[in-house]
């Protein structure tokens, strides 16, 4: 009985061990068996392990920077504590009731993306801060907002000083994808050791300045307060600022929860940069490069108008394939053939201001290229200028272009001017013709706070209600002209012209006497 016994157990443990040598290896106590039937699947991953040789069995991890879709890249490297809170959740929902505004943005980003995050990477930051431009701007370089924050970073005039961003007439750094990128990430950095290495702290602060964010944790700490982002009292702009960043981050991670795809963008550069020696038409580096016009300045949105500047060091982004065709054909093109010029004859009331906006370009500009010391100019003298190239309505996205973009006409508004005068500042512009001034400084491609020169034209757009388009409008009385007179020219009533400047119907008016009009000006009579 016993050496049964024993012959059993010897039995038992070759069949043990036997089932231990054939345990499949993709196959860990980890890994959850969602099936009714266990022994099938086993038997299933036992007939493909030994199908498989063991060293291909093993794949290797891929690092960030070898996988092939770049927004993996950067969900691989996200480093921020997520916080599922109400405010996260209600950006959440906005970007699921929008999958195609992912769609879009992606397609805006490619081109930058893959530069920007090798920044980051170079400065051991969080790839989340790869996702503020779509925050910020969608990725849309050419993005003006009405607070005067301008590119992808929606930097401000002066912050972009601060941190070496050149703002001139032929050039804004702010739009710069390379420059704008590194002044961003300066003035982050610079945010997040302000403010002891917290990085939400440093983002609210890049939306709304760090004395902003700095005043609110000192006030919380001297009530006995937390100090956390979510604990401080901050404009409801930057409340919902840091969620939305940190949504784009939940959605990134599990994009199926929310219904999204994020298309799949190449993890590979596609931009590279040339030094430019001299001054270029852009026309013509876009010929040299075999790249379309439009497609240029989209590369390179910092150039406001039809050339590079004319003095200083610039780069000219281009598509990585594009860089040595392009640097053999301007190698080829000497630098006086680089720009188209003009021989103006001086006109009798002529000033380089008019000559230079005549040709858009700057006076300074003239008086360098013509070796004036000073701004006297002689009636019958000649001036050298450049020119563009081609007419100026082929530089679609030149700052002049936009603008008139902007300016066009759209359904129920009429186009119409005012000239500013002596006192005139947005706000009562804007009172006066029932408009908001924050729209009237986006039609003319200014800040809300700007100083208005005079004379200047601005263009507004009005709208129309009933058939009508009212304005407000001063009017400046001329020789033999009578209330009915401008009544009827203005299709008004007399009594309203009364009513509104207090007049004396028996009175004369004065010439240069000023009245107060509200005019339909669909109906004027000429």
């Amino acid at each position: 009985m016993k050496t049964k016994n024993r012959l059993f157990v010897i039995i038992l443990s070759i069949m043990s061990l036997m089932a231990c040598q054939n345990k499949p290896a993709s196959i860990t106590q980890s890994t959850p068996i969602n099936t009714p039937d266990i022994n099938a699947e086993i038997s299933d991953a036992i007939l493909v392990t030994q199908a498989i040789p063991s060293e291909e069995v093993s794949t290797k991890k891929l690092t960030p920077q070898e996988v092939d879709n770049l927004w993996r890249r950067i969900q691989m490297q996200f480093s921020l504590p997520l916080t599922n809170n109400k405010a996260v959740r209600q950006q959440l929902q906005w970007y699921k009731k929008h999958p195609k505004y992912i769609q879009l943005m992606s397609k805006r980003a490619e081109p930058y993306l893959y530069y920007i995050v090798q920044e980051i990477e170079k400065r051991n930051m969080p790839l989340e801060i790869a996702l503020l431009p779509i925050v910020e701007s969608s990725f849309d370089p050419f993005a003006y907002s009405h607070g005067a924050a301008s590119g992808m970073w929606q930097i401000i005039g002066d912050t972009g000083k601060r941190f070496g961003l050149e703002q001139s007439w032929w050039y804004d750094g702010r739009r710069d994808v390379t420059a704008s990128t590194t002044a961003a990430l300066d003035y982050l950095q610079f945010l997040h050791k302000s403010f002891n290495g917290d990085w939400l702290h440093a983002i609210a602060a890049y939306n709304s300045g760090e004395g902003r964010v700095g005043r609110s944790i000192k006030k919380n700490k001297k009530l006995g307060k937390k100090i956390d982002f979510w604990s401080l009292n901050l404009p409801k702009e930057t409340k919902s600022y840091v969620p939305k960043l940190l949504a784009l981050a939940v959605l990134l991670n599990h994009p199926k929860e929310y219904g999204l795809h994020w298309p799949v963008l190449p993890n590979k550069q596609v931009i590279g940069q040339v030094n430019l020696d001299s001054q270029i038409d852009l026309a013509l580096a876009a010929k040299l490069a075999d790249v379309k016009l439009k497609d240029l300045y989209k590369l390179n949105p910092g150039f406001n108008h039809w050339a590079t500047p004319p003095e200083g060091n610039y780069t000219l982004s281009l598509p990585i394939e594009k860089i040595e065709i392009f640097n053999k054909s301007l190698a080829k093109t000497p630098k006086k053939e680089r720009l188209m010029w003009t021989r103006y004859k001086i006109k009798s009331g002529d000033n380089l201001g008019t000559i230079a906006r005549k040709h858009k370009t700057t006076s300074g500009i003239i008086r360098q290229v013509n070796n004036l010391t000073g701004s006297y100019i002689r009636a019958g003298k000649y001036l050298l200028i450049p020119i563009a190239s081609t007419k100026l309505s082929d530089y679609q996205l030149s700052a002049d272009s936009r603008l008139k973009n902007t300016q066009k006409k759209s359904n129920r508004k009429i186009k119409t001017t005012h000239i500013v005068q002596s006192g005139d500042n947005l706000w009562d512009i804007a009172k006066k013709y029932n408009l908001n001034y924050r729209s009237i400084a986006k039609w003319n491609g200014m800040s809300p706070t700007a100083n208005l020169k005079l004379g200047k034209k601005l263009i507004l757009w009005i709208e129309t209600k009933n058939g009508k388009t009212l304005r407000n409008i001063t009017y400046e009385v001329k020789s033999g002209d009578s209330i009915s007179r401008i009544a009827q020219r203005f299709n008004l009533k007399v009594k309203d012209v009364i009513r509104w400047n207090s007049l004396q119907s028996k009175k004369y008016l004065k010439p240069g006497q000023r009245l107060q009009l509200q005019v339909d000006v669909t109906k004027i009579n000429s």
